[in-house]
């Protein structure tokens, strides 16, 4: 059956070929040429936007009037294969655009330029992956990165910034997947546009802002009356406790221009209020929305007003004014410094300023649409409402799935793995439907790159990686939907089966009677499974069962769909996630504790700052108690990027007398060291200490850390550059990093890695440390960890040096964490285990220094008895242990032989025990001295002796019973072998069931076996 084949390939020739074209317009040339050199790319939409101004200079330049067609010229095309420029589509009402629109990358960078003259920081966009934060899935908002920011946990250089970010939105609480390619606006993969004030401007100069860059003439220059303008409009906000309308924010839109009928107070929580969660930072929002005119109305509606939700009106960026902190009580304190936080989705906007009604018509979604078409070989116009959804779909699904891929999440079947391969079967499906060959989605993800790759740079260093993953994913979706092909077959070949079964035992039971039975029904579970796990289409499903007269029961189907969405949220709620607490915050604004342990292991007079117990914040502690204390200086290591924490010791001024054991220390807010201590003496704010950090652990610790820098670049160097750290765990007994890899690493690949390493070691190079910005540490060519963050100055660089190396070093990696001075100092690495974690990362255990040399005696000591053992040599154990493993196979199998032997010669004489049952001839015994495979044999040889009939053995093996039941085929329709056997095991004390044709049960009671065999003949009686 061939699912949604479309006609209509491209066949057609081209018109003229490009060079004739720029031949015949050297003024386009000309400026081809010029705004290559000014931006030293030209993309494919933006030569559009140049050919449309150079031949429709009216139609782009000049007003539209009020009875001309919203329709968009005639399309024109180059050579065959290549993008149309523009083509017949409705447009948003919009009849004051009066030149050529911005392009998608041109809105991006406009929104970030105009912030940026304003003083914000641009801060790239942070991983899909979350750094650190359990509570969400994927990344799905502008402020994810900036959490710990308005938590209170963390302290940066700036405090207003600007973002592009990168969103999915597809699986867990946050899942607009399904009902992708079938609306205007709903995305997996988009970009959130934001400007953010971490308690600098609050709600007057964010409405400035927002005001100036929508309506501005030389900005965006949206037309007031497309506009409006939604303010919170008051809400019950806990039990007996009301907020107010946002009458400020209402007074301010009008400040600034806006007409009072315009902005409109909308009342309720879920609309316009903000909350991290149940308790914590919150407050009023005020959102921007843009009339769309009539053709817009999902409805038809010709005259709504707004507020109606037909797909007119639609909001263009949010604006979320942090103002109050919700304590568990649902009590609003004001926080001391508000904050901003904005979100205006890229699509959106530049759908707005593109005059288009649909996302999908924007040049962000076009080419990638051409390109399917292309791909697909259709000569169609891509939105042909035949392909249009499909194609959305493909386009869509592209850019989320390469941008997923390139953060390094892989295609599993949990997690966030578990969605990237929904995403990537979904767009598999609709290529199947487009008619397309393979490869297809990894040409596609090319043209998702090169469209992309100008604002994300990173998405070309796992090009290769990337087309790997996903023509695996292809091929394994084949094979998939085959297999899942056989599933169904034999889902309609049991339905079949169990009406018939019905059919019969009615005809046992009332053998006068007529009847009438229902279709056989295919269960809800079993078609959510082979439509969940096999990826068969729901419609195919529909398709298959209609032809073969098969219900399917729908609502059970629906049910499992919404069980298994129930669990995909559930195992996303994460963790909640506090403020700070309010004594680091206070303390952080002004303070932070100097790292003195990247030079030693001991420093004097440090200074109590801050001494913090489960009650708050105290001026002091008695002897015994435990609390956290704040150093003005440390040399006790805290926690963080994999390394753990120093354990140590706190010191009076003489160092004579510890006054506190030191358990551990970690950063409760960025900059501040908290050590957990438990007092030895009475210890005050003001006292002054010295620190004390266990040398010993400090020294296996920095070992291990550097040791796991030298195994990843031999990783790197060994397996390919695709490797990515995925996690790392630095302690003193040993390290663990996991990092993405598609198969297990090869023994001679482990050896080769340890061998790289321990070869680096021996030269004794020394380590070197830099002090860089992130910018110019990445440009030098330094790796960045996975979910670490880092400042974007001051960061650690740590280089191990390599003069014969055209970069000049064997690794480079930005790093906070302790290391050896000189690579001698690690002494020998061992690689002790190498396993998978999940789908797609792969995890290696390693230890070094005394462990690792301790670890080589201990293997040279049991070699040394296995040869012993053996009688042989050290170098000749292995053919040893291989000659005898040879000699055990070959007993093995003469075992086996005269166990055949033993079946057959026992099956004659069971055969003479046959008794037949209604015309059927059953054989039911006890066996002594068979284990199960065994016995399984044995009823395997019956069944071929009797030809047709029932075999039913029993043995005890090892103190159990063990019960296993063989029906010929010819008699399947009449009687279940795992019904059969699930009754026997009952009265041994069992349970089991298996297939029609063969079952197996397992029982306590041996004592019962001789009874229950007996009653073999009277079950088959009433059965048959």
């Amino acid at each position: 059956m061939q699912v949604g084949a479309v006609a209509g390939r491209r066949n057609a020739s081209p018109l003229r070929s490009a060079a004739e074209f720029l031949i015949a317009n050297p003024r386009l040339e000309t400026r081809l040429s010029y705004r290559k050199q000014k931006e030293a790319a030209l993309s494919n939409s933006e030569f559009s936007h140049v050919f449309i101004s150079e031949f429709f200079p009216l139609s782009l330049t000049r007003r539209r009037t009020a009875t001309e067609s919203p329709i968009a010229v005639e399309p024109v095309r180059l050579q065959s294969g290549s993008r149309a420029v523009a083509a017949p589509e409705t447009v948003c009402d919009n009849d004051t655009l009066t030149e050529v629109p911005l392009t998608g990358n041109e809105v991006r960078k406009t929104f970030l330029r105009f912030f940026e003259e304003r003083g914000h920081r641009v801060v790239r966009s942070s991983s899909l992956v979350p750094t650190n934060d359990p509570t969400l899935l994927f990344t799905n908002a502008g402020m994810n990165q900036f959490k710990d920011v308005f938590l209170g946990l963390e302290q940066r250089d700036y405090n207003k910034a600007t973002t592009c970010q990168k969103c999915v939105r597809a699986g867990g609480k946050h899942n607009d997947l399904e009902n992708v390619g079938f609306t205007n606006r709903h995305h997996t993969f988009f970009e959130m546009l934001g400007n953010f004030s971490f308690g600098d401007y609050f709600k007057e100069q964010a409405i400035k802002y927002a005001w100036e860059l929508v309506t501005a003439p030389e900005w965006f220059n949206i037309p007031l009356e497309k506009l409006y303008f939604t303010v919170f409009g008051g809400a019950e906000i806990a039990p007996r406790k009301k907020l107010g309308t946002d009458k400020d924010a209402a007074a301010l839109w009008v400040k600034v221009g806006a007409p009072k009928d315009r902005v409109i107070a909308v009342p309720g929580l879920k609309e316009n209020f903000w909350a991290m969660g149940d308790v914590g930072p919150c407050g009023p929002c005020s959102e921007i929305f843009y009339d769309m005119g009539p053709a817009a109305s999902d409805q038809g509606h010709t005259d709504c007003k707004f507020g109606c939700d037909c797909g007119r009106y639609v909001e263009i960026w949010n604006l979320v004014f942090m103002q109050f902190n919700r304590d568990s009580s649902g009590t609003l304190n004001p926080l001391p410094k508000p904050s901003v936080d904005t979100g205006a989705g890229l699509e959106r906007v530049t759908a707005v300023l593109q005059g288009k009604i649909s996302n999908f018509d924007t040049d962000l979604f076009q080419p990638l649409m051409d390109e399917a078409a292309r791909l697909a070989k259709l000569d169609v116009d891509v939105r042909d409402p035949k392909v249009a959804p499909s194609l959305r779909i493909v386009a869509d699904h592209a850019r989320a799935a390469t941008f997923l891929l390139s953060d390094g999440v892989v295609p599993s079947n949990e997690g966030r793995g578990y969605v990237l391969r929904k995403i990537i079967r979904r767009a598999l499906r609709h290529a199947h439907i487009l008619g397309a060959s393979t490869p297809f989605l990894s040409p596609m993800s090319a043209a998702v790159r090169a469209e992309m790759n100008g604002a994300y740079p990173e998405l070309e260093d796992g090009s290769a990686r990337i087309t790997r993953i996903l023509d695996e994913e292809e091929r394994r979706f084949t094979r998939t939907v085959e297999v899942g092909l056989k599933k169904l077959e034999d889902n309609l070949h049991h339905a079949f089966v169990r009406v018939e079964e019905m059919k019969n035992q009615a005809h046992k039971e009332h053998p006068d009677r007529s009847i009438a039975f229902s279709k056989p029904v295919l269960m809800g579970e079993s078609a959510f499974k082979l439509y969940d796990t096999y990826g068969l289409p729901r419609d195919f499903i529909e398709d298959v069962t209609r032809d073969a007269a098969v219900q399917v029961d729908w609502p059970g189907f629906d049910r499992a769909m919404e069980e298994q969405r129930t669990r995909a949220r559930a195992s996303w709620k994460g963790v909640h996630k506090d403020a700070a607490n309010p004594v680091y915050a206070k303390l952080a604004q002004t303070f932070k504790t100097e790292p003195d342990f990247y030079f030693g292991t001991s420093t004097q007079d440090c200074r109590i700052e801050s001494i913090v117990t489960k009650s708050g914040g105290v001026n002091e502690i008695p002897k015994g108690a435990e609390a956290e204390i704040v150093l003005d200086r440390t040399t006790i290591y805290a926690e963080s990027g994999g390394q753990v924490a120093d354990t140590g010791s706190f010191y009076d001024k003489s160092g004579a007398l510890e006054v506190a054991e030191v358990r551990g220390a970690y950063y409760p807010v960025t900059g501040l060291i908290a050590h957990r201590i438990v007092a030895k003496e009475d210890l005050r704010v003001g006292d002054r200490v010295s620190t004390v950090a266990d040398p010993v652990r400090r020294a296996r610790d920095m070992r291990n850390h550097t040791a796991t820098h030298l195994m990843h670049a031999a990783l790197r160097n060994t397996l390919g550059t695709h490797v990515k750290q995925a996690g790392s765990l630095v302690a003193p007994d040993h390290l663990r990093f996991d990092f993405s890899h598609f198969a297990a690493v090869d023994p001679s690949e482990i050896a080769e890695i340890e061998q790289q390493v321990n070869e680096e070691i021996l030269k004794d190079l020394e380590m070197r440390t830099d002090i860089m910005n992130i910018d110019d540490a990445l440009a030098s060519g330094a790796l960045a960890f996975f979910g670490d963050k880092y400042p974007e100055a001051n960061v650690r660089v740590v280089t191990i040096p390599d003069a014969a190396s055209p970069r000049g070093f064997y690794s480079k990696e930005l790093c906070g964490g302790t290391h050896v001075a000189r690579l001698g100092e690690i002494g020998v690495f061992k690689i002790v285990g190498e396993q998978s974690t999940a789908a797609g990362v792969r995890r290696i255990e390693a230890i070094s220094g005394d462990r690792a040399l301790a670890e080589y005696q201990r293997a040279l000591t049991t070699l040394r008895s296995v040869a012993g053992l053996l009688n042989a040599g050290e170098d000749e154990v292995a053919a040893a242990v291989e000659r005898q493993l040879d000699a055990t196979k070959q007993l093995e199998k003469q075992l086996e032989t005269l166990k055949r032997k033993a079946a057959g010669s026992q099956a004659d004489d069971l055969l003479e025990q046959v008794r037949e049952v209604k015309g059927v001839k059953v054989l039911a015994a006890e066996v002594n001295g068979f284990d199960r495979e065994s016995l399984r044999q044995l009823v395997d040889s019956l069944r071929q002796k009797l030809g047709s009939g029932v075999v039913v053995l029993a043995t005890a093996d090892d103190g159990k019973v063990a019960l296993i039941t063989g029906v010929t085929k010819d008699l399947i329709p009449r009687l279940h072998a795992g019904k059969i056997v699930q009754e026997l095991a009952k009265m041994v004390g069992g349970s089991g069931g298996g297939r029609p044709d063969l079952a197996e049960a397992g029982g306590k009671d041996t004592s019962a076996i001789n009874s229950t065999i007996g009653r073999v003949h009277a079950i088959l009686d009433r059965l048959l």
